[in-house]
């Protein structure tokens, strides 16, 4: 009788028709929900990143003498963290070369093609993060092998004829990218709008999907062939809207290995509170350094024991002893100011050691030729691509020793 059941057996679920009225009413609603948002689309504006980032060695892993293979890059298009795998000093190897040569590859990359109202060759135009991360790797030469997650500013895009700009999150590996917005208004507390997911091998905390160039020492089958077919075919690539006052976090999976999503997000609102002024304030550079370094050491307050008793994590309860790295940054307008700097500092060819310094200049951070790669640098520690704070180099009081800007 089953199975002789005709489809005029089965009740069928109709879908209703919606009527003119009340088609009407919700659209009123949609549109009072998304009106901040149709305003700042409106605007017709190209928007940039204001970035600080932050990362330290854990101090278990520091004891235990290991390296930070850890890099982190901030500039005005593109965003980016990479975890080298440590494991390669086993084999002799510097794990933070290919990390920080393939950030500082993509910099470059990035200050060619994507920033705003700058002539770009047929050539050299944006093709989207793939062939970005696919170019800079073929142009790299370190061995190593890293995980990677980019953040690429597009202001190209247009909706209608108008300005839209679209960020494009690649990811390959367990680093992960958070979105928040305040969606109800800019006098409200951050949401979360928008989370990646980790690559993971097995679902393995110790084996993410990751990006390498090593040699026979380490792995005899090993041919840069794969290592692009791990970018093509590997890479998690979103899309999503960029406006003016997002809030991007991107972390290593020590961050997020550590911490809850709502734990970031309540770091976040307790720094980076309303303006309480009706149009958009950017936030201070410094109360970015300072959700990121917050976030580290939560992250590293996770991994110890607290009365003997172990916190809980996603990962369960005493989470993982990494080294951590975390990106904040803010979606803001790119102004005239930001484009003359930007040009000379392009036309100058400065860019492989650019920082966000976070000296007001001419109303916006003053992006200037950075001196964090001299020598006394690398020996304290720094690793952070375009204004990263080293694990100890800054701290919330000492702001104002900050290298001076000078565009050279």
């Amino acid at each position: 009788r089953a199975a002789a059941m005709s489809l005029q057996d089965i009740k069928r679920s109709p879908t209703f028709l919606v009527g003119t009225q009340q088609q009407k009413g919700i659209l009123d609603e949609f549109h009072r929900q998304e009106q901040h948002f149709t305003e700042e689309y409106q605007k017709n504006k190209p928007l940039c990143f204001s970035a600080r980032a932050y990362q330290q060695t854990h101090p278990a892993k520091v004891r235990m003498g290991y390296k930070d293979a850890d890099a982190t890059l901030t500039s005005p298009m593109l965003l980016g963290v990479c975890d080298g795998v440590s494991q390669l000093e086993e084999f002799n190897m510097d794990p933070s070369l290919l990390p920080n040569e393939l950030l500082r590859t993509c910099e470059e990359l990035a200050m060619m093609q994507l920033m705003p109202d700058m002539p770009v060759s047929p050539q050299d135009a944006y093709r989207g993060p793939i062939s970005l991360l696919k170019e800079a790797y073929e142009a790299s030469e370190s061995y190593g092998s890293t995980t990677v997650l980019l953040a690429a500013l597009d202001n190209s895009t247009r909706i209608h004829g108008k300005l839209h700009p679209m960020i494009a999150v690649l990811s390959i590996g367990d680093c992960e990218l958070l979105m928040l917005r305040r969606t109800n208004g800019r006098q409200s507390d951050l949401e979360a709008v928008f989370h990646t997911e980790m690559q993971r091998i097995d679902y393995n905390v110790q084996t993410p999907l990751q990006l390498a160039r090593v040699d026979g020492r380490i792995d005899e089958d090993f041919d840069e062939s794969i290592a692009l077919e791990v970018i093509e075919k590997g890479s998690a690539v979103h899309c999503v809207s960029a406006y003016e006052g997002d809030i991007l976090i991107l972390g290593s999976d020590g961050v997020f290995d550590n911490l809850f999503l709502d734990e970031i997000v309540e770091i976040c609102n307790e720094i980076l509170g309303p303006s309480g002024q009706k149009e958009f304030t950017p936030m201070p550079p410094s109360q970015l350094s300072q959700v990121a370094q917050r976030i580290v050491k939560d992250s590293h307050a996770k991994s110890d024991a607290k009365n003997g008793h172990f916190l809980d994590t996603p990962i369960g309860k005493g989470g993982k002893v990494d080294d951590t790295s975390v990106v904040v940054a803010e979606i803001v307008e790119w102004t005239e100011a930001h484009r003359e700097i930007w040009s000379q500092v392009r036309r100058n060819k400065k860019w492989s050691s650019v920082l966000s310094c976070g000296v007001p200049c001419a109303g916006v951070p003053c992006y200037a030729a950075c001196q964090a790669e001299s020598d006394d640098d690398r020996r304290a520690g720094a690793k952070s691509r375009g204004g990263g704070d080293n694990s100890s180099q800054y701290s919330d009081s000492d702001e104002d020793d900050r290298p001076a800007c000078a565009i050279a």
